[in-house]
């Protein structure tokens, strides 16, 4: 059975560490921050200039004025601050940030990343991923594993506009996770969902990899 969105974001939390400065993207790494361990220091941060960010808030707790940088209602901590955008991207592209936890439409074998655009659909722009994957110390990917037509989107090369090369660390899919020692090195197969078969990811997956 593959792994749920809130399952895949819990292995993604597994991978922050003590006193980690870690942004998570638009979509499913949002569900990342509900999934730290309590005993982990970890400080979120969003591209609007929120230093801090809790997890969601209940519905009787949503303040509309505290937002993401996807425009999602979410919660202070007792320590948040607020920075202007300039300061933000500051951090981002100065290499301050431990952690990018990003959505993608499609990976490579490589490493790289599309996940800002399909051609000829309305989008309002990259926003803060080309800056993220360029200044971050590493990049975690959260996707489905094949698109709504079931074709793979971990694959040999990308076929949508990239958003930067040789870029991504680690892939945690529906189906299964990869991740690879540095950016020289080829993806490794680490684990499966359950009752998911290498057979299955094999097939399912047109990027090469070990295991």
């Amino acid at each position: 059975m593959p792994w749920t969105r809130n399952e895949m974001a819990a292995l993604a939390a597994a991978e922050l560490h003590d006193g980690f400065y870690v942004n998570l993207g638009i979509g499913i790494p949002t569900l990342v921050a509900n999934h730290i361990a309590p005993d982990i220091d970890v400080t979120l941060q969003s591209e609007n200039g929120m230093l801090g960010l809790g997890p969601f808030p209940s519905d009787e707790l949503v303040d509309a004025d505290i937002i993401n940088a996807g425009k999602q209602t979410i919660s202070e901590l007792s320590r948040t601050s607020y920075v202007s955008s300039a300061d933000s991207f500051g951090m981002i592209r100065g290499g301050h940030i431990d952690l990018s936890v990003l959505g993608a439409m499609e990976v490579s074998e490589t490493g790289d990343l599309a996940n800002w655009m399909v051609p000829g659909k309305m989008v309002k722009g990259p926003g803060g991923a080309m800056d993220l994957v360029a200044g971050v110390r590493r990049i975690i990917v959260l996707m489905d594993h094949v698109d709504k037509i079931g074709t793979p989107k971990f694959r040999r090369a990308c076929t949508l506009p990239l958003t930067g090369t040789n870029v991504v660390d680690m892939v945690i899919t529906t189906h299964a996770v990869f991740r690879r020692a540095d950016r020289k090195s080829r993806f490794v197969l680490t684990g499966l969902a359950q009752d998911v078969t290498l057979e299955q990811v094999r097939a399912l997956t047109e990027a090469s990899f070990e295991y």
